[in-house]
């Protein structure tokens, strides 16, 4: 049985349009929220949601 609100590195890379091997890096330097189950990465989406609303709210404006 597996749970939308659970995402795995594949999955959430599909999520965010980005390259497994970038989320890595983010979340080994805890750039993104997750945490690991053995060797693998796993992310909930609503603390991913979170932090996108987070980066968001971090934009430069230019002029």
């Amino acid at each position: 049985m597996q749970n939308p609100e659970m995402m795995t590195i594949r999955e959430l890379g599909v999520y965010l349009k980005i390259p497994e091997k970038t989320l890595y890096r983010l979340a080994a330097e805890r750039k993104v929220p997750g945490f690991k189950v053995g060797a693998s990465w796993r992310f909930r989406k609503s603390e991913i949601d979170k932090w996108i609303e987070g980066q968001e709210s971090q934009k430069v404006y230019r002029a």
